[in-house]
C-alpha cells in the first residue's frame, strides 16, 4: 500500500515556522528575514537605487510593501513617501513592527497577499517575496497589482540561461536549485507594462546567483 503524500502546508503556517525556527538564520534576533535584509552589500545599494527613486517623485508616492518582513529595509524608506503601508502575513511579526516602527506615515496590516485585498497605493514593493511563493499564488497577487502604477519588483535568479517560473510549493526555498527563477513578463504570468528599468543589480558569490530589482511602469 503506498503512503499518501502530505499536503503542503498553508503558506501563513510555512511562513510563521520560518520566522520561529530562524530558518533564515540571525537566531540572535527575535525576528530575523535573511541576510538579503541585513547584509550591507546587498542592502546599501538597493537602498540608494531605491531612495534615489522614491525622492525623484513630486508629490511623494504611497507605497505598499508586501511582505515588509522584519522592517530593516523599509524602516530606511519611509522617509521618502507620503504613506507606507507594510504588510506580512506573520502576526506576530507584524504586531513586533508596530511596536518598534510608529509613524505617523506607517500603517501596518497582517494580510495574506495572495489572498486578502492589499491597500491602495501608487507603488508596490514587493523585495523577494515571489521567489518564495507557488506559480498560483503569483498569478493571484500580479492579478491585483496590476494597475498600481509603479512596481518595484526584487528577484534572486540564477546567473545564467534558466527556465522562468518553474512552479514550486510555497516555503523557505527559492527556484534557484531548479536552475529558475520569477519573470513576470514570461508565461505563465505575462505580465503587462509600459515600461521597465534595472534599478540594481547584485551578484551574489561563489555562482549563487544574482538579486536584481527591477523598475516597472503599468
Amino acid at each position: 500500500m503506498s503512503k499518501k503524500s502530505k499536503k503542503p502546508w498553508p503558506t501563513k503556517a510555512v511562513m510563521e515556522q520560518i520566522y520561529d525556527k530562524h530558518f533564515w538564520g540571525g537566531k540572535e534576533f527575535d525576528f530575523y528575514s535573511g541576510d538579503g535584509s541585513h547584509k550591507a552589500s546587498i542592502v546599501t545599494p538597493y537602498l540608494q537605487s531605491v531612495s534615489a527613486f522614491l525622492k525623484n517623485q513630486n508629490p511623494k508616492l504611497s507605497v505598499s510593501d508586501l511582505g515588509c518582513g522584519d522592517f530593516n529595509i523599509g524602516n530606511q524608506l519611509t522617509q521618502f513617501t507620503k504613506h507606507y503601508h507594510a504588510i506580512d502575513i506573520v502576526a506576530p511579526l507584524i504586531e513586533r513592527n508596530r511596536k518598534l516602527y510608529q509613524s505617523n506615515n506607517i500603517e501596518f496590516y497582517c494580510l495574506d497577499i495572495s489572498k486578502d485585498d492589499i491597500p491602495l497605493a501608487d507603488c508596490v514593493i514587493l523585495r523577494q517575496v515571489l521567489q518564495h511563493l507557488s506559480n498560483t499564488e503569483i498569478q493571484d497577487i500580479l492579478n491585483k497589482i496590476a494597475h498600481y502604477k509603479y512596481i518595484i519588483l526584487t528577484e534572486h535568479i540564477p546567473l545564467s540561461k534558466f527556465t522562468p517560473n518553474k512552479d514550486i510549493i510555497a516555503g523557505q526555498g527559492i527556484r534557484l536549485k531548479q536552475q529558475s527563477g520569477v519573470l513576470i513578463q514570461e508565461p505563465p504570468f505575462n505580465f503587462k507594462t509600459t515600461s521597465e528599468a534595472v534599478l540594481n543589480e547584485h551578484i551574489l558569490p561563489h555562482k549563487m546567483g544574482r538579486i536584481i530589482t527591477t523598475l516597472y511602469t503599468t
